[in-house]
């Protein structure tokens, strides 16, 4: 069995340790004997039907952000990964990466840039940063993770959000939500890396992309390290 994981700009995109949910994803699949193969998918690259079993795309500065929309847009790649996602290919996107997969993002200064619309939200940067532990009740129990984003995203009357802030800011401060599921996509401001800390997830994410039910690993240390972190922050 393989598995085969598309880094969406990896090289623009993958602030605050994000690149950390590439390799839990890789060796919780190695670990069960799933051979893996990575491909990063930036500027240059092209993104074909098929192609990968499942995405990840990470957090960006604005300057980042900006050359990425604007690829996502003129190279047919945000159609792409559009029609992927309405095919049921999982996708975990955090923080810009989420923000760029919505309707649009408005930066504190600059033009508007439009976003792929497979999250029914819409993000506005605000005037103060929003950091710090996030822990949020979800479908997969409780999840923790570390936030740093000035955007505000809000959810569309029909969004769905990831879950219900426990500790933290989440989308925008305001209405106690975070993050937004579509299908068997996901995106949230939660860097840290999320995945190690939150197994159930990760190995959701692979059930999704390899179809399969996984044989339970030994989580001791991920779940001490999670209820660690529930236990000093909540």
């Amino acid at each position: 069995m393989k598995l085969i994981i598309g880094y969406l700009y990896g090289d623009l995109m993958n602030i605050y340790g994000d690149t950390g949910n590439i390799i839990a994803l890789k060796k919780r699949a190695e670990w069960r004997g799933i051979e893996v193969k990575l491909k990063v998918k930036s500027l240059k690259s092209k993104i074909t039907k098929g192609e990968c079993d499942i995405f990840f795309f990470g957090g960006g500065q604005d300057q980042q952000q900006s050359l990425v929309a604007s690829d996502l847009e003129s190279s047919g790649k945000g159609e792409i990964i559009k029609k992927e996602m309405e095919k049921g290919i999982p996708l975990l996107a955090i923080c810009g990466g989420y923000q760029l997969l919505g309707d649009y993002y408005q930066p504190h200064k600059g033009p508007k840039l439009q976003g792929v619309g497979l999250f029914p939200a819409y993000t506005v940067a605000g005037d103060t940063r929003m950091i710090g532990n996030i822990i949020i009740e979800s479908q997969f129990g409780k999840l923790v993770g570390f936030e740093n984003h000035s955007g505000r995203t809000y959810l569309k009357k029909e969004g769905q959000p990831l879950g219900k802030v426990i500790k933290g800011f989440g989308n925008n401060g305001e209405d106690n939500t975070e993050g937004c599921v579509y299908k068997n996509a996901i995106g949230c401001y939660m860097h840290g890396s999320l995945l190690p800390k939150n197994p159930e997830l990760a190995d959701w994410l692979l059930e999704k992309a390899l179809k399969i039910n996984l044989k339970p690993l030994d989580d001791t240390l991920e779940i001490q390290a999670q209820q660690a972190a529930i236990k000093k922050f909540c």
